[in-house]
């Protein structure tokens, strides 16, 4: 058995660690601007889609399948025999069952699919885990189990905006609106729940307070166990910088990424806009 992983460009992997991992392959999503398609974090940065936002018509767009087929005939060459494909929230995309699609035509491969329901650096913990269940030589349906409670369990994935209308915009606002509406100065604290939907876990009265309200909340979730923490921004990068050296002091942290929200996320949320992911690291990881 020789395992591939296939994940789409919302896991908002950082370069280094894709081209790190020879049996990884991102499918990029798409973003399309004035009419003009764009594959996500391939052919478009966040920096220049953050500078585009406001002056240009953009949205987002399902992975082109035909880059989907390219990846599924390279992981045939390469000798893979099983895949396990990891996509972001079908509550949040049509890219889970864009694949679905895809994969119903495969032959040769065993394909074991996942619906993380969620996305960005949640995803990204989910497809590193799964790495190194790989490289642990576990089978994709034993693997399934230990993802699913790290989804659940020993994980937490929030994030705060300074203003709703993006999310209003690429209709991605889900059951935050009834809990925000357009109250001044009033910043949600945001999370994907269980269905994989965009929830409100607090509201700051500004964005200090929601950020202390983002560290308490995995002050909760996690006391001192050991975890990985991601800190993802918009264009806020020394603010993200100052945040992630603050939680150093607060939790008992084993790796800390800092990553700019890739584009194809960022179109959703807007450039102003901080989320602290992190994995909780047990005993046996």
């Amino acid at each position: 058995m020789k395992t591939a992983i296939i994940t789409d460009s919302a896991a908002n992997l950082l370069p280094e660690f894709i081209e790190k991992h020879h049996n990884l392959f991102v499918v990029p999503l798409m973003i399309v601007i004035d009419g003009v398609n764009y594959r996500d974090q391939v052919e478009l940065s966040a920096e220049k889609a953050y500078e585009m936002i406001d002056d240009h018509n953009m949205s987002t767009s399902l992975p082109n399948i035909d880059d989907l087929r390219v990846v599924l005939e390279k992981i045939k060459s390469e000798g893979y025999t099983d895949i396990l494909a990891l996509n972001l929230s079908s509550g949040l995309s049509g890219t889970y069952n864009a694949f679905r699609l895809a994969f119903q035509d495969v032959k040769g491969l065993n394909i074991t699919h996942y619906d993380t329901l969620t996305l960005g650096g949640g995803l990204g913990y989910i497809v590193e885990y799964a790495l190194e269940l790989v490289e642990a030589q576990m089978a994709p349906k034993d693997i399934l189990p230990k993802l699913m409670k790290l989804r659940f369990e020993d994980s937490l994935a929030i994030y705060t905006i300074n203003t709703l209308k993006y999310l209003r915009k690429g209709g991605r606002i889900g059951k935050v609106e009834g809990t925000i509406g357009n109250i001044l100065h009033v910043k949600p604290v945001i999370t994907v729940d269980d269905e994989g939907k965009y929830v409100t876990l607090h509201k700051g009265f500004g964005l200090n307070r929601a950020l202390i309200a983002m560290k308490d909340l995995f002050v909760e979730k996690f006391h001192k166990d050991l975890i990985d923490l991601t800190v993802h921004y918009g264009v806020g990068k020394e603010k993200a910088i100052e945040l992630a050296n603050k939680l150093k002091k607060d939790f008992n942290i084993r790796k800390l990424t800092l990553s700019p929200l890739t584009p194809v996320l960022g179109i959703h949320t807007g450039p102003e806009m901080f989320s602290y992911v992190a994995r909780r690291i047990l005993p046996s990881t």
